[in-house]
C-alpha cells in the first residue's frame, strides 16, 4: 500500500510513517497542502492521511481539490485531526472517507488502511 502522509508537524508524519511503514506500506510526506496536490499529481497512492488543520491551505481544501481530479476518483482520503468525533460529519460531507484523532493510535490508523500490525 503507498501512503501520503501530509501534515505541517514533521513529529507526527514520522509517528505515521514510523507505523505504516513497520506494517509493510510504503510511504510518502508533504508538509502542506500545495505539496501534497504536487506530490498526488505525481504519484501513484491508495491513501492520503490528511491533517485537517493545515496551514494555508487547509485539509477540507485539499480533499475538495483531489475530489474534483477525476484521476484520483479512487483514493481514500482520512482526515487526520486533534478535533473531536463530532466533527466527522461534516467531514465525510466534505469529501473525506474516515476520521483519525490525534494522537495516532497505531491499532486505529492499520484498521482504517485495512492494515494488518506487524508481526
Amino acid at each position: 500500500m503507498n501512503v501520503l502522509i501530509v501534515d505541517d508537524q514533521a513529529v507526527n508524519r514520522l509517528i505515521a510513517r514510523t507505523h505504516l511503514e513497520r506494517a509493510g506500506a510504503t510511504v510518502e510526506e508533504a508538509a502542506d497542502g500545495p505539496a501534497a496536490l504536487a506530490r498526488l499529481a505525481s504519484g501513484r497512492f491508495d491513501a492520503v492521511l490528511l491533517d485537517v488543520g493545515l496551514p494555508g491551505m487547509g485539509g477540507a481544501e485539499v480533499c475538495a481539490a483531489v475530489r474534483a481530479e477525476p484521476r484520483l476518483a479512487g483514493l481514500r482520503v482520512l482526515a487526520w485531526t486533534a478535533g473531536d468525533e463530532d466533527a466527522l460529519g461534516a467531514l465525510l460531507a466534505a469529501g473525506f472517507d474516515g476520521l483519525l484523532a490525534k494522537p495516532l493510535r497505531r491499532d486505529a490508523l492499520l484498521a482504517a488502511l485495512g492494515l494488518a500490525p506487524p508481526g
